[in-house]
């Protein structure tokens, strides 16, 4: 699944084609996140965020936020649905979808990116909306020079 996208200067990244399959798996992948967020449990800010994360061997895992009274304890759907995953023994990933109830389609936040890049650096991100906007990334786009499994490797 190639996505469209935006390079560092900000010029758009043309998408190659996808095949029917890749359609079909696309649809899905935003059914679920459209549902995950729709299960979401956000009593405090009300935004609302579902996830659908496409394993390199087929699987879907999805998840939604959940917020705690605690602030800080809530987690992001982005990497609920990555522990779930990890869980489940799965280690790389294609994509992602992201749901939300904002009016624009919403990137993951900086946790969710550095998370997320432990696992599939070159992560094809597309963000949707109830209406219908979407915005589509590649990983390495939104944390481009990660800190990755590779930044702890030692000379000695």
């Amino acid at each position: 699944m190639r996505v469209a996208g935006k390079n560092s200067r900000g010029a758009v990244r043309a998408a190659s084609k996808t095949s029917s399959e890749d359609g079909d798996i696309e649809a899905r992948l935003r059914e679920r996140a459209l549902l995950a967020m729709e299960r979401a449990y956000a009593p405090y800010s009300n935004f609302q965020v579902g996830a659908a994360l496409l394993g390199s061997d087929g699987s879907i895992t999805c998840a939604g936020n959940v917020e705690n009274a605690a602030f800080p304890a809530g987690t992001c759907a982005e990497r609920a649905a990555l522990a779930c995953a990890v869980a489940s023994g799965v280690r790389s990933f294609r994509a992602l979808v992201i749901a939300t109830s904002a009016e624009e389609p919403t990137s993951p936040c900086g946790m969710c990116r550095q998370a997320l890049v432990e696992f599939s650096p070159e992560l094809d991100i597309i963000s949707v909306t109830r209406a219908g906007k979407e915005a589509r990334w590649r990983l390495g786009e939104l944390l481009p020079h990660a800190f990755s499994p590779r930044s702890l490797q030692r000379t000695d």
